[in-house]
């Protein structure tokens, strides 16, 4: 490395460019703000700035290409990003909300972002208890640029941003990346474990129910055995595609493990969630697949548990867990192709432990 001195007298404060018009900085120091020399382009060498290349504005106009969105950042669905479209987006926890998030603090009818007459897009506070805020801020109307950070209530953060449709569309493929199963396509077992206590903590609120079925496939080994693991892959997702014909439009399909599946039925008593479960049961068995001119059949053994069952102070997400492991394992020990939904005392989770 050259030594930095300043070329010419040495007096301190002077200052001279070398050759290749390299700026040398003195050895003692920042020169005071009265002794710093004026460079000039010319001096530098340097072309003066291309004024064919406009910069672009902090506020860009919709286009035909771009949308404003709306990606939450915190909270059980981080990473979800919603488009806002027609007027207004309304923000909250209440089931008709377009934006429905169940989060702590967060009110029924918390915020909505909507345009502004030129174009332009607003945030406005809905009488919230614990208020909206864009960044510091705590607003009650506030007009919106590009990635302003929004906060609702204690901890939901929010991003407002204008993306063009690539964007857009990798936002989405990221989020859907995180939370599906990326064989089966259906919810993993994380989103599952976040979505049910998430259910739980509404269900009580509502006074409401909420079931769960764990589902296990009989004889996946054999496919994977006598056709390969190809064969027994494709047999997981036509099982997925097949029982989500039979569930409501409100149920959670999961898949949990190698071959087992978890539906959580929100709202249904135990009984409704015991019909459920065999109309789940009698979907997979009627399903017609074959491999190699063999015909494949494949039947479930389900265990259904119920949140009205749990006795008082046991955690609820693995006392409900457990308690359907131990019934579909008790439905697999007495014959397989089974619904068992009625074991008075559930036996520890082998589920849970392996």
């Amino acid at each position: 490395m050259s030594d930095l001195r300043p070329h010419g007298s040495g007096k301190t404060g002077e200052v001279t460019l070398d050759a290749d018009a390299t700026l040398i900085v003195p050895m003692d120091g920042e020169l005071p703000v009265t002794d710093r020399p004026t460079l000039r382009l010319a001096a530098l060498k340097v072309p003066p700035p291309r004024r064919d290349t406009p910069s672009l504005p902090r506020s860009l106009p919709l286009t035909g290409h771009s949308r404003a969105t709306l990606t939450l950042l915190t909270g059980l669905h981080a990473g979800r990003l919603m488009a806002v479209e027609g007027t207004s987006v309304v923000i909250g926890r209440a089931a008709d909300a377009n934006l429905v998030v169940d989060e702590t603090g967060v009110s029924r009818h918390h915020a909505r972002i909507a345009r502004t007459p030129t174009g332009g897009f607003y945030v406005e506070d809905l009488a919230s208890t614990n208020g909206t805020f864009v960044g510091a801020e705590r607003v009650g109307l506030s007009l919106l640029e590009r990635g302003d950070l929004l906060q609702l209530g204690p901890s939901l953060r929010v991003r407002f941003a204008i993306v063009d449709s690539v964007e857009e569309t990798l936002y989405r493929h990221l989020y859907e990346s995180s939370v599906r199963d990326p064989l089966t396509h259906v919810f993993n077992r994380r989103y599952l474990a976040d979505r049910l206590f998430e259910e739980i903590a509404r269900a009580r609120r509502s006074d409401s129910d909420l079931a769960v079925l764990m589902i296990d496939l009989d004889s996946l080994k054999t496919v994977n055995d006598s056709f390969g693991h190809l064969t027994g892959d494709r047999a997981l997702c036509a099982v997925a595609s097949r029982i989500m014909r039979v569930l409501r439009v409100e149920d959670v399909l999961g898949r949990y493990g190698g071959d087992e599946f978890v539906v959580l039925a929100v709202g249904p008593d135990h009984t409704a969630a015991e019909q459920l479960a065999e109309r789940v049961r009698r979907a997979v068995e009627g399903l017609d697949m074959s491999a190699e001119g063999h015909r494949v059949r494949l039947t479930t053994s389900i265990g259904v548990a119920s949140l009205a069952e749990l006795a008082e102070g046991v955690e609820p997400v693995t006392g409900l867990l457990a308690m359907a492991d131990s019934r579909m394992y008790g439905a697999k020990t007495s014959g397989k192709n089974k619904v068992c939904a009625a074991f008075a005392t559930p036996k520890a989770s082998p589920a849970l432990s392996r």
